[in-house]
């Protein structure tokens, strides 16, 4: 018989049970609940919470709101946003990774206390992401976001650079990102190096590719707006080619699960262990 394994180290990250915990116990009140932005980027975990009354709305939405509760997720907000709160009566359950409220803190009193003509802050991450949009704004919105190597040409290596990365980037990335910044800097080079990656996301890595090694079969559960299930979802694929993502049991190509005799499955820090369980279900009824 085929053996079906949950990786236990995959799903949510502390930052993202705090806030489903938070908005499940507001909800439980009968109270109506705002979220700003999906709570989680994972579809099913999102509408399983909208059935229980949760209300998803966009930041043009939050500004017309008045006099009712919002719940703020895991990603972190820019000062903009509790501004618009206090002004319009709105009562904020703030869901804020400590990490990133960290985070937001030491980017905030570097750009506070910094030259603004002699330094940089330059924010390592996914351009538009959340979490991004949350540090950009504690600098009024001058920090530069790079992606990668194309977008070094957008900062100025002349000045002072305080280099930060979002939570859920790798730290290889973020390594190379300041080697190459130093390199263009030269014998000048004036960098200020903050390495803010959440270890509990970045040790994800070497536990998620020692797990997909050890199967003949990898289902990789995760939503498709996941930036980090992207990058896992990568790692799992460098070390088993035989990895499917999948964001439910309806895109399970059933075929390709034929003589595996070791079928794994993992997720993402986004990925609730539910749906994990339910594929796992599903691929035993298959097999069976």
């Amino acid at each position: 018989m085929p053996i079906v394994e949950i990786d236990t180290k995959s799903g949510f990250c502390f930052g993202v049970v705090t806030a489903i915990k938070k908005a499940e116990e507001e909800l439980e009140k009968g109270n109506i609940l705002y979220c700003l932005g999906d709570i989680v980027h994972n579809n099913e975990e999102v509408e399983r919470l909208k059935q229980k009354g949760l209300v998803t709305i966009n930041h043009e939405e939050f500004k017309q709101l008045k006099n009712t509760k919002v719940l703020l997720r895991a990603h972190g907000e820019p000062p903009e946003t509790y501004r618009i709160a206090e002004e319009n009566n709105i009562e904020i359950i703030d869901a804020t990774c400590p990490v990133v409220l960290r985070l937001q803190q030491q980017i905030k009193e570097a750009y506070t206390k910094g030259d603004r003509e002699k330094e940089e802050i330059v924010i390592y991450g996914k351009r538009g992401h959340a979490e991004v949009n949350g540090l950009v704004g504690q600098t009024e919105g001058k920090a530069i976001v790079i992606e990668g190597s194309e977008d070094w040409a957008l900062v100025d290596t002349t000045k002072k650079i305080h280099l930060y990365s979002q939570t859920t980037k790798s730290v290889e990335g973020l390594n190379k990102m300041a080697e190459g910044l130093r390199r263009l800097q030269g014998t000048d080079n004036n960098l200020e190096y903050h390495d803010t990656i959440c270890r509990q996301v970045a040790n994800r890595i070497p536990n998620i590719r020692e797990f997909a090694i050890k199967h003949d079969m990898i289902l990789f559960v995760c939503g498709e707006k996941s930036s980090n299930g992207k990058v896992l979802f990568e790692e799992c694929k460098k070390v088993n080619p035989e990895t499917q993502m999948i964001s439910n049991v309806s895109m399970i190509d059933t075929s390709k699960l034929s003589g595996k005799k070791n079928i794994g499955i993992c997720g993402a820090t986004s990925t609730p262990k539910w749906l994990m369980e339910e594929v796992a279900e599903f691929v035993k009824s298959i097999i069976e």
